[in-house]
């Protein structure tokens, strides 16, 4: 077990390290002059000149690359032009926002996706089956954008029992924050559930027809037992797959729910930061995107071997 997680470590290492590379040469070749995008385009030569040193632009890219990651590593993530604070207490602050809202949609993705996925399969073919099943995969295709544009119209603006923007954390104000966080978390999770769902579906089904099932079925156990002690925990291997993929949504779907709902989130800081040019700013977001996608795969790894003795075997 040790060297299996050795090995995905060290896998999660070198990709870190090639999304850093992609990342800054992929920045660097950005249209639109640095010194510029900092300072704004009415400023002397002499300002340009002292800034174009000060920013050390003149080195060799591949100089500024190592520069940039050495600081990176250390935590010297420079300061934002736009925003004139450290790039460090920017992301502070706004990733507590978003991994709040992400894991919380994520939990209740995969609660309510795994118990509607095991009544679809116990219970195929019956209405509860086929009310779940299409509720699912309309839940499942639906945009995460467009499910909240849609509940702040008929909750917020027409009802007016919720509010259109902003974010309370729980310490603050408990029931502000569970009434801010109502539209988000459900167009967030709403794709989560449907995807879970199907998942855990077919899981099921595939499961419960196998030989051990009827045996465990012929000793005598009850049908509680037979899903919830033999059946289950190898169909739900799938979903921790489906999981460990729904970090990566956390951010992809903060970038368009934050700015809808006016959330001060990563999704909010990166989209700002880019349509301002704000490089450091979108490098270190992007990288810390990265690192939350790379260890939520190598956690995902682990419960794998850990559920599967074959997968580290193998």
């Amino acid at each position: 077990m040790g060297r299996y997680i050795a090995k995905r470590f060290g896998q999660a290492v070198l990709v870190l390290f090639l999304v850093s590379l992609f990342t800054y040469f992929l920045l660097y070749m950005m249209p639109g002059d640095p010194v510029y995008a900092m300072l704004g385009g009415d400023i002397t030569q002499e300002q340009y000149d002292i800034a174009y040193a000060q920013m050390r632009l003149g080195d060799p890219v591949i100089v500024r690359y190592v520069r940039w990651l050495g600081d990176f590593v250390t935590g010297q993530w420079g300061t934002s032009f736009k925003y004139s604070e450290s790039v460090l207490d920017l992301i502070a602050v706004r990733l507590p926002v978003t991994m709040y809202l992400g894991v919380l949609s994520i939990i209740i993705s995969t609660l309510l996706g795994i118990l509607f996925g095991v009544v679809c399969g116990t219970k195929r073919g019956k209405a509860a089956d086929s009310i779940l099943t299409t509720c699912a995969n309309f839940g499942a295709v639906m945009p995460a954008f467009w499910m909240a544009v849609l509940g702040m119209y008929i909750f917020s603006l027409k009802l007016g029992w919720l509010p259109t923007h902003g974010f309370t954390m729980p310490t603050e104000d408990l029931g502000m924050s569970l009434r801010q966080c109502v539209l988000p978390l459900v167009a967030l999770s709403i794709g989560g559930i449907g995807g879970t769902t199907r998942q855990m579906r077919s899981g099921m089904l595939d499961v419960i027809r196998q030989d051990y099932i009827r045996t465990a079925r012929s000793k005598g156990l009850t049908e509680g037992q037979v899903i919830w002690q033999h059946a289950f925990k190898n169909a739900v291997l799938p979903v921790v797959t489906l999981t460990g993929m729904g970090f990566r949504n956390i951010v992809a779907g903060a970038v368009s729910i934050e700015q809808i709902f006016s959330i001060a989130g990563m999704g909010s800081l990166l989209i700002n930061s880019i349509l301002s040019k704000d490089v450091v700013v979108v490098q270190a977001c992007i990288m810390m995107i990265a690192i939350v996608v790379v260890l939520s795969n190598l956690l995902v790894d682990v419960l794998y071997g850990i559920l599967d003795p074959r997968i580290r075997v193998e």
